[in-house]
């Protein structure tokens, strides 16, 4: 797979190259939205991770004008902690993703598998205990039942299936469920709390780390 890294952030950029480069992937990068502009003019790739704040040419008008020329590479975007609008911006612009700075770049590889499995119209579906999610579809499986998920529910429950074996924050819990406005580190107890209630029946297991986050526990048999 052909990807496009922007990042202005010279070791930021560097390492974000280096681990999806370790993953099997032709990966280019630019250092600036102009840069990043020509490049999409003049290649096509199967993923664009892009951050929003660039020299030159703001990330968004980058964004914009991919989706201008009809390019439906998936967009990951990169924004800061604090950037609530900007994450609404970028997904109403045409992003598919988002991630919140800083992040572990485990999330980076899991978010950026799931796109490129999204877009080349292969399994979309993540699973641990019984419990099926699909990304394409935004629904919610625990056996034979479809569940349904409120979307901060679905995005908590996102957030730990692309992370399983790992423990994930409070505040990124948080980050990637908020719409909008910034959740509570209470407010995702009574998230989770919810979803262990609504998924009840299935073998799933979302496990309490105190003073840290939660974790869904590797499942063999899925």
């Amino acid at each position: 797979m052909r990807l496009l890294v922007v990042e202005d952030d010279s070791q930021l950029r560097s390492v974000i190259v280096s681990t999806l480069t370790a993953l099997g992937h032709a990966v280019q990068s630019a250092q600036d939205g102009v840069e990043a502009d020509l490049l999409n003019a003049t290649h096509e790739f199967d993923l664009v991770v892009l951050d929003l704040s660039l020299p030159r040419l703001d990330g968004l008008d980058v964004l914009r004008r991919l989706r201008a020329r009809r390019r439906t590479a998936p967009v990951l975007i990169l924004t800061a902690r604090d950037g609530v609008s900007d994450r609404i911006r970028g997904l109403d612009a045409g992003a598919d993703d988002y991630l919140v700075k800083p992040f572990h770049l485990g999330e980076l590889e899991a978010r950026c598998r799931a796109l490129l499995r999204r877009a080349s119209g292969a399994d979309t579906t993540l699973r641990a205990g019984g419990v099926t999610l699909d990304t394409r579809t935004r629904t919610v499986r625990a056996g034979d039942e479809e569940v349904a998920l409120t979307p901060r529910e679905f995005a908590i429950l996102e957030a730990l299936l692309l992370q399983q074996g790992r423990v994930v924050s409070k505040a990124r819990l948080g980050a990637q469920a908020a719409a909008g406005e910034e959740l509570l580190p209470a407010a995702i107890d009574v998230f989770v709390h919810r979803l262990r209630r609504k998924l009840e029946q299935s073998r799933l297991e979302i496990k309490t780390i105190r003073g840290v986050g939660y974790i869904i526990p590797h499942d063999p048999e899925g």
